[in-house]
């Protein structure tokens, strides 16, 4: 097997006599500025007008939340944007924007040689570009429906067979992130498209490219959405556990994500070293350890009255692991009684 794909992203746009875009945390980012010396020596930005790249006409198939959120952010941002969904109505607050609403999906997809597409499920999928597969051949069609890898897998094998240029797609936001150029949007398929689209990708958020196999973004989505759920979790725990003693939701939530972001954080890169390596030295925290410790939330959950499932499935592991001869090594060995031999 071989290891994981290594992440590409893209260099920061440059023009002549223009900056890189910078990354902000605005709700929509501003478009590229010129800079030019002032009198006293600083240096001021200007707006230009954006070029032709970045002007690439964009086609959406799909307008439920995400959809119209995608639609907003390419026509903010200039792109000639043509829109269509199966319930006409809901094309109407992107018409109001500036949005071509097409009468048919043959109609949206001639009007533009990038298609997004974001609609139920894969089925819904095929049902929408089946009839039009020849109008779509040459053309680039960037999928951000939710699916599974091996969904993507199968429609990539389908796209290519009929001479489309695939990129599947993961949006790492909620739709009123789209726009942000902080937000993840993560993509595998075709290099070519996604080396000849990136500009106007970046339109949605950060593009990253994760490699030619099109079931990655699912993939790497899915794994994603897992950490972030047993992160909630965990501090959902915490934060019943310390509320039970009186403490605030806020005031545990700011030092739970100073936590994260710092220790934490710090551990997931040492620990991702080790799985690679497959070597867990216990120079940290040993299982054994972690299992003492465990043991005393699991006690002070109980002693409140607090649920205490989720620290019990994880010594749950740590014992397996322990068991399996990893009672000396790092928390990093418990991936071994996580994975599937």
């Amino acid at each position: 097997m071989t290891g994981p794909p290594a992440l590409v992203r893209p260099e920061p746009l440059r023009t002549a006599g223009t900056t890189p875009r910078g990354r902000n945390r605005s709700a929509r980012p501003e478009p590229p500025s010129t800079t030019r010396t002032n009198a006293s020596g600083g240096r001021t930005r200007s707006k230009y007008t954006m070029n032709a790249e970045r002007r690439t006409p964009v086609t959406v198939l799909g307008l439920g939340n995400m959809g119209a959120a995608l639609a907003a952010a390419f026509l903010e941002r200039g792109h000639a944007t043509t829109v269509w969904n199966r319930t006409a109505h809901k094309a109407e607050a992107a018409a109001a924007r500036g949005a071509r609403v097409a009468a048919t999906p043959e109609e949206a997809v001639a009007a533009s040689d990038l298609v997004v597409a974001c609609v139920l499920d894969y089925d819904a999928l095929h049902e929408v570009v089946d009839p039009v597969v020849a109008t779509l051949a040459g053309r680039t069609l960037v999928n951000l429906t939710t699916g599974s890898p091996e969904q993507a897998r199968e429609f990539a094998a389908w796209a290519a067979e009929r001479g489309i240029a695939y990129l599947d797609g993961a949006v790492m936001t909620t739709p009123p992130g789209v726009g942000n150029p902080e937000m993840m949007f993560l993509y595998s398929g075709a290099r070519e498209a996604f080396d000849a689209r990136t500009s106007a990708l970046e339109t949605l958020g950060d593009p990253l490219y994760l490699g030619e196999d099109a079931g990655l973004a699912s993939l790497y989505d899915v794994a994603l959405l897992g950490l972030m759920w047993a992160s909630f979790g965990g501090w959902l725990h915490g934060t019943a556990l310390v509320g039970a003693d009186g403490a605030k939701a806020v005031d545990f939530g700011q030092l739970a994500v100073r936590w994260l972001g710092g220790a934490v954080s710090g551990f997931i890169t040492r620990y991702a070293a080790q799985v690679d390596d497959g070597r867990y030295p216990g120079d940290d925290a040993t299982v054994d350890v972690q299992i003492t410790a465990i043991g005393h939330l699991i006690h002070a959950a109980a002693d409140r009255g607090v649920d205490s499932a989720l620290p019990e499935l994880l010594k749950a592991a740590m014992e397996r692991a322990s068991a399996a001869g990893h009672g000396a090594d790092s928390f990093a060995s418990v991936i071994e009684v996580l994975r599937k031999r």
